[in-house]
């Protein structure tokens, strides 16, 4: 429909031509810096994000867990890329990533069988 191809306009002035985040990626909530222009690659995954909450009733979670299926995701291969960025308590075998200095979360998800691969989902992040 309509709506992905506003989608796509939207993501092709944040993904630049070689498949990296053209803009610095910030909290939504805080606006603290998350990653650096051109550190992360653009990648799709279906990946499911609890909606957004403070870090200690993230990890707290009994029965079903609202949130939404995302699949636009920055991409980056080791964690000491991010600028600033922190992590929830083991979710089974999912880290979520959270801000670092306001603790609103997930903006993204981490799976510990899989040490290069940390993503950031584009709609939980605001883009500057």
């Amino acid at each position: 429909g309509a709506n992905s191809v506003s989608q796509g306009a939207e993501r092709s002035h944040l993904v630049s031509e070689d498949g990296k985040n053209s803009k610095t990626v910030l909290c939504q909530r805080c606006g603290s810096k998350v990653l650096c222009p051109g550190m992360a690659v653009f990648a799709e995954k279906e990946l499911f994000l609890p909606s957004m909450r403070k870090k200690n009733s993230l990890s707290s979670t009994e029965g079903s867990v609202d949130g939404d299926t995302l699949t636009a995701h920055w991409l980056v291969d080791d964690m000491f890329i991010f600028e600033n960025v922190g992590f929830t308590n083991d979710v089974g075998r999912i880290k979520y990533l959270i801000c670092a200095d306001c603790e609103i979360g997930p903006i993204g998800w981490h799976c510990l069988d899989d040490k290069t691969s940390y993503y950031i989902a584009l709609e939980r992040v605001t883009h500057e």
